[in-house]
């Protein structure tokens, strides 16, 4: 008859197994409030697993120089050069970024037939919001009778809650096809669909207005920069387009072609003056729901991630790759580069100074 295990060796099988429950049921909610806490910086970090990229754009390579003959620059990109140029027509959806709308307007005066601007007096979000171009409209009284401003009338959220940015976006874009019409368009117009952020070099619109030959929708490769052109991230963005257009045209801020012209202009993403844009910005676009916590709104907090080119919403890079996520994981290298930015912009530096290298300091209102 074999001999019945003692109690004291009983006790030390059970012990572990005891031991092992209570780690886990302690281990097992911390780590699902880490999950739900960290949900959106876990979503990212594991992005290359689950997304894949879109297709690549096919890419035109873009060729510009000083003084060089335009009909020779349309004979390098495979087109022909025009007897008269194409009449162009600006169209934006501004929220609160003056300088940098009149810094594209400036660059872009001579060459566009009409700013055709679109404000509303709701974020994208639902929130009440002045008029911001209409309040400062004396700003850009340079550009006379070439702008066409509306008023889209938004829906205001109910307390604590917000309407759907996405709905409200699209509505807006929605709105600025008859808004465009109004200022005169007519098929075969050039028009450009880009945020006010998103300003094509003069030499590109000019090449487009001036060539026969281009697709009639092109994505325009920007040079991506963050908080100010001291801050340069890559080529990656190609939401904005020229479109020749025609009875299909619709005002849009997406894929809508696979073909893109390479380094046509400049992307600056939160390149405000005034720490107060920051905020107001960072509630109201698309996005709001980045602010995870009331701590990133402070002002002192903003201040030094801007000046560290770092991430306002604390997030990893959207990359779908490991290698560029890596990459480009932590600060922004700074850059001293003044050089091949907007032309007024480096003729009015010291008006401008807080877009330029060694401005990172922001005024607090």
């Amino acid at each position: 008859m074999a001999p019945r295990p003692s109690t004291r060796t009983t006790t030390r099988r059970l012990l572990p197994r005891k031991l092992v429950f209570m780690i886990f049921l302690i281990l097992l909610p911390i780590s699902v409030i880490t999950i739900i806490t960290h949900f959106q910086t876990i979503t990212y970090l594991f992005r290359p697993l689950w997304d894949k990229p879109p297709p690549p754009f096919q890419r035109i390579p873009h060729y510009y120089a000083e003084n060089v003959p335009m009909d020779h620059l349309c004979t390098l990109h495979g087109w022909t050069i025009r007897s008269t140029p194409r009449r162009v027509f600006d169209g934006v959806i501004f929220n609160n970024e003056l300088d940098l709308l009149e810094i594209r307007y400036r660059e872009l005066q001579s060459l566009v037939t009409k700013f055709v601007i679109l404000e509303s007096n709701t974020t994208f979000t639902g929130r009440p919001k002045p008029l911001f171009f209409l309040s400062n409209r004396d700003r850009f009284e340079f550009a006379g009778d070439k702008i066409v401003h509306g008023v889209f009338s938004g829906r205001t959220a109910e307390p604590g809650s917000q309407e759907d940015p996405f709905v409200l976006e699209s509505e807006q874009r929605a709105y600025m096809n008859g808004l465009l019409r109004s200022a005169g368009v007519v098929n075969g117009d050039l028009v450009i669909m880009s945020d006010t952020d998103e300003i094509p070099s003069p030499h590109t619109v000019k090449l487009l207005q001036w060539c026969d030959g281009m697709p009639p929708i092109l994505h325009l490769e920007l040079r991506n920069y963050l908080y100010s052109f001291e801050f340069p991230v890559d080529y990656s963005h190609w939401r904005s387009s020229v479109q020749i257009y025609g009875p299909w045209t619709r005002y849009r801020h997406s894929r809508q072609s696979d073909v893109i012209l390479s380094d046509a202009g400049w992307h600056c993403s939160f390149c405000f003056r005034r720490l107060e844009e920051f905020v107001f910005k960072m509630t109201a676009y698309s996005h709001a729901d980045r602010v995870r916590k009331p701590d990133f709104l402070n002002r002192d907090r903003i201040q030094k991630l801007i000046c560290k080119g770092d991430d306002l919403f604390d997030m990893l890079p959207e990359e779908y790759t490991f290698k560029e996520l890596i990459k480009k994981m932590g600060s922004i290298p700074h850059s001293a580069s003044g050089v091949h930015l907007p032309g007024f912009l480096i003729e009015n530096a010291e008006r401008f100074r807080f877009l330029l290298p060694g401005g990172c300091l922001r005024s607090p209102e």
